[in-house]
Parts: structure tokens; sequence; C-alpha cells
């Protein structure tokens, strides 16, 4: 038996008006999803605990059985650990963004988050512009001075790692979810630590400004990478073994650092591609080929694609719809074909996350449907496609922690 999670980054959403008042899960062709789910059970599940902000830190810990009520410290602590990462004591880590701020020459305050990735910016250009900007002499001892380092990553997503960091009272807000907004009110406030956050930034907006990276950016009509952006701090992470509570090993294939560092600590492989982006544009059959290699050597594999969430921060409502398409016909219809022809029997959990917003391309917190097939099983399932409404009529779980659960049949 091999048991399979999928995870469709944020697609879920609410009803447009564009599409005829309906979602963009029912307005794209997933036939094999939908064939899927028909034979299977469709439910609704709260993913987001109580208390938490909507995101996919403390959704995805909750999916793979970690309450993130006992285990959540931040997100950039669980980035950290995919790397190997470890965090000076007393020490706190943030995720270091690569913004796009609009309104040239205005106050700092009065700025306006343009993108929270910088055009989606890629990663070479993304890790020479924060490599720059951290070893140039004037923001290099600002830097010092604040205890703060910095471990570029992949894409926009960078890390950063400060000593001796007061977090007490400290708020800091995720760029994705004030898109088009003034940042006067979501910049770092709460403590003397946020007054030197709040000057690093500032500085770097000013050094970047005018970079070559970001004048050839402009030329070429993509956005500019003239902001760092601070958020997801956290002092230190450790997880529940996968193995031991659930029985089987396996591994995790994402483009997303988040993920695998969920997966290192809690005793999964975490598997990357080479090809993959993160994006809506990612290799879609290295995944699925990655994610059947796990299969061939272990019991469970999880797939994790990006590509609808990052699609619906940027307001791209044709690429999250084409995103979940691929998911269900370039992912999972293989992969469920290709262990059909090994004679394997399957357990297959999907869903997403979290919602993401188009209206906003905010993060949401409402309830999200899973889906739930069994290979062995051919009786009689719920009879309809994968969606929010459908959903509604099924099971409710009121926990994502519970989903391991019913995906291994504890």
């Amino acid at each position: 038996m091999k048991y399979i999670l999928v995870i469709g980054d944020g697609m879920a959403d609410d009803p447009l008006p564009e599409l005829g008042g309906r979602t963009p899960l029912e307005a794209c062709r997933k036939p094999y999803f939908d064939s899927l789910c028909e034979r299977g059970e469709l439910g609704l599940v709260q993913t987001i605990p109580e208390g938490f902000p909507p995101g996919s830190d403390t959704a995805i810990m909750g999916i793979f059985g970690c309450d993130p009520a006992k285990y959540f410290s931040g997100r950039a602590p669980l980035e950290l650990a995919a790397g190997g990462g470890v965090m000076p004591e007393g020490g706190a880590c943030y995720r270091c963004n690569m913004v796009t701020l609009g309104g040239e020459g205005l106050p700092f305050a009065e700025r306006t988050m343009l993108s929270h990735s910088a055009g989606s910016i890629e990663g070479e250009e993304s890790d020479e512009l924060i490599e720059w900007l951290f070893a140039g002499p004037s923001f290099a001892a600002m830097a010092a001075a604040a205890g703060m380092s910095v471990r570029p990553g992949s894409s926009f997503r960078h890390l950063a790692v400060q000593e001796d960091a007061d977090l007490d009272g400290i708020v800091l807000a995720p760029p994705h979810d004030h898109l088009n907004e003034a940042i006067g009110p979501i910049l770092p406030r709460g403590n003397a630590n946020a007054e030197a956050l709040l000057a690093l930034m500032e500085r770097a907006n000013a050094l970047l400004e005018r970079h070559p990276i970001n004048e050839k950016r402009r030329a070429e009509g993509r956005l500019p990478a003239n902001g760092i952006w601070f958020w997801a701090e956290g002092k230190g992470a450790r997880l529940p073994n996968f193995t031991a509570r659930y029985g089987e090993e396996g591994g995790v294939v994402s483009a997303v650092p988040l993920c695998h560092g969920i997966a290192a600590l809690v005793g999964l492989e975490p598997v990357s591609v080479a090809t993959a982006t993160g994006e809506w544009d990612t290799d879609y059959e290295a995944k699925t080929a990655a994610a059947l290699n796990i299969l061939a050597r272990r019991g469970f594999a999880a797939v994790h694609l990006e590509g609808p969430d990052e699609a619906t921060h940027n307001h791209d409502l044709e690429h999250k719809i084409y995103s979940v398409e691929c998911l269900s016909e370039r992912v999972v219809r293989p992969l469920c074909e290709a262990l059909r022809a090994r004679g394997e029997d399957f357990r297959l959990l999907i869903l997403s996350d979290h919602r993401t917003y188009m209206r906003s391309g905010a993060h949401g917190a409402a309830p999200v449907p899973y889906m739930l097939y069994d290979s062995r099983e051919p009786r009689p399932g719920c009879g309809l496609a994968y969606s929010e409404k459908n959903a509604e009529g099924g099971p409710f779980l009121d926990s994502g922690t519970r989903l391991m659960e019913l995906l291994f049949e504890l």
C-alpha cells in the first residue's frame, strides 16, 4: 500500500464575478481530479488553527500532523532547517523577501507594496542583489551592528539570521497580504529591534533602487527588486517524528523551503527538483517522476505545488486556473496511472493548504475542501466534482492535524 499527499497551495478560493460566480476550482478543467473525487470522499477541513494568521506555515504543519499550538515558533526557522542551518543561541531567523516598492521619491512609509516577490524574480538575479547588498560597506556595517547575516535562498526567498534577537512585542507583516497597500501601517514595530529592522529595510531600498540589475529589469518591462522585507520571525523549531507516528517512511517533493524544512524536522526526505520553479511554469513532469521515485523506495510521498498560490498573489487568474489543471492532468493522473501499472494499491489525499483570494491576493482562514481516494475500494463515492461548494455537504474536520490519521486509516 502506498500513501500520497498532494497539496495545491492556495488553490481554494471564493466565487468570482468574472467567472460567473464560480470559484477557480469550479471553473477549471480538471477531469482526473473530479473522477477521483466522484469515487472518493469529499469534505471540508479547518487547516488554519484558531488564533493563527492564515498561512502555509501553520497549515502545512497541521497537515503533517504537528499541532501549531504546540510546535509553531515562526515560519523562518522551518525554512532554515531546510538547508541544515543552525540557529545561534538566543538568535532568531526571519524571511527576507526581495520586494518591489512603488512610489519612488516618496517618504519610505508612503511607498506601496507592489510585489511581495519582486515580480517573481529569478534566483540568480535575486542572489546577486542580496549578496551585493549585505557586502556593501554602508549596509554591511548596519547589518553587523544589528547582528544580522543573510542566507541567499531560491528566487525571492532569502533568510536573515540575527544574533541575540529580541522578539518580545515585535510585529512584522507578511508582504503578500498587503499588495498595493501603503507600507506605513505594516512596517516593523513593537520594540527597539523592530526599529533596527526598519532601518535596514529603508537603507536597502535606497541602495537597491538604482542597482544596474534593477535598471535592466525596468528597461525590460519587469518589476525591480528594490527592497527587502523582514517577516515570519521565529527562534527555533522541533517537530514530532512522522514515521514513528504513522508507520511509514517517505519524502516531500517541493520547490518551497518551508516544505523542505517541515520534512526535515519530521524525519522525511526533502526532495528538490532542479527544474521546479515554485511558480505556475514549474516542471510538473519532473515533480511527478520524483514522487514516483520516492514511492518505489518508501510508503509515503507528498507533492507540493506552489503555483496556484503565487499566481493568486500576482492577481493572475489565468495561471491560477492553469496550475490547478496541470496538477490534475500532469501530476495526479500520471502518478495514479503509474502506480496502477505497477500493481500498487494506494490511498490519495488532495487538498489546498489554505484559501488564497483572487479579490485581494491574500490568504484566508476559511475551511478548504479535501478529497480522499482509495484505489482498493470500488464502492460508490460522493458522486461530486472537487470544489469548495460541493465539499460543504460532506464530512467536516475541525483540524488539519486529523488528515494524516484519515489517510493512514488510524
